[in-house]
């Protein structure tokens, strides 16, 4: 299924999914308020929920509460997440964004997925402004993937991971490379240099969608990142050095992940200006459109403004 979070014309907020008629569906009102009214609060009883689903789709999805998908706003799927962590977990990327400071690869690296914590206050979804932060001037989007915990855990094992998550939505890590570059310098970071937005969206697809294909330690998913319409990035999901079984095992070692928690993949090979070059293109400003595509995903489009 895809969940989804919507603004209906009368300015409403609602939750739901987009049903087989390509209708947003209203789970609330569908439901006469059995189903919650937000994706978070979904997700952490959505065993119970989906049970629901399951026994009453037809009537629910075929009663009030659709709506035409061209009638309504879609914003960010899951725009109150618990929290963000985001890992670094496709090998070219590290590679080739190292070497292009000058720096060998670390043995270290292939030894445990790493990753931060990002602001997960400042979500943003599909077609949402993006603001470019005050003194930035190396403005970079990144391409990734990102999964939504369904399953509180503790040390979970990566093999017993996959119960543990509820879907997948693209994610733009938006970054302020010279914030970046100037924090990092101090030992610390990148906390600063992406601190004023993360998009994700536009759909949060559950894992079963996914299941056929998987391949090497992911899926085989095509991913693509334009700017203003030209093609910049590409690569697929199946590249990732480690699995989000092996993130999510990582997350968990010492610490109870909840239900509502983001893993992002980190950023794959080509998939940001860091990494291109800026002979390959410049950094981003404002009235740039950033465009992010994942095979059965969706599309996840942003522009920048000025702050």
């Amino acid at each position: 299924m895809k969940f989804i979070t919507f603004t209906k014309k009368d300015g409403t907020v609602s939750a739901g999914w987009i049903n087989s008629r390509n209708m947003a569906v209203d789970m609330n009102e569908a439901s006469n308020g059995t189903l919650p009214d937000n994706i978070l609060a979904f997700i952490e009883n959505h065993e119970q929920y989906m049970e629901y689903i399951g026994k009453n789709k037809g009537l629910i999805e075929t009663g009030n509460g659709s709506y035409p998908l061209n009638e309504v706003s879609l914003k960010a799927p899951l725009p109150n997440p618990k929290s963000v962590r985001d890992f670094y977990a496709f090998e070219q990327h590290v590679k080739t964004a190292r070497e292009n400071r000058g720096l060998e690869m670390i043995p270290e690296w292939y030894e445990i997925p790493v990753f931060y914590f990002t602001n997960h206050l400042a979500i943003r979804g599909p077609e949402d402004e993006i603001r470019r932060p005050q003194n930035c001037e190396w403005m970079d989007y990144e391409l990734e993937i990102a999964c939504v915990i369904g399953k509180e855990g503790r040390n979970i094992k990566a093999e017993d991971a996959e119960q543990h998550i509820f879907g997948f939505f693209i994610m733009n890590d938006w970054s302020a490379r010279d914030l970046q570059r100037q924090e990092m310098k101090v030992g610390l970071g990148p906390a600063k240099g992406k601190d004023f937005a993360t998009s994700i969206g536009p759909y949060l697809v559950t894992r079963d969608e996914l299941e056929s294909l998987k391949a090497g330690k992911g899926y085989d998913l095509e991913m693509v990142a334009k700017v203003n319409g030209k093609e910049l990035s590409r690569g697929n999901v199946n590249e990732l050095y480690f699995s989000f079984g092996e993130m999510i095992e990582r997350a968990s070692s010492g610490t109870t992940l909840y239900p509502g928690e983001v893993i992002g993949s980190g950023t794959v090979g080509t998939g940001c200006i860091l990494e291109l070059g800026t002979n390959v293109h410049r950094w981003l400003e404002p009235g740039d459109e950033v465009e992010l595509e994942i095979t059965g995903l969706g599309v996840l489009k942003n522009k920048i403004i000025e702050d």
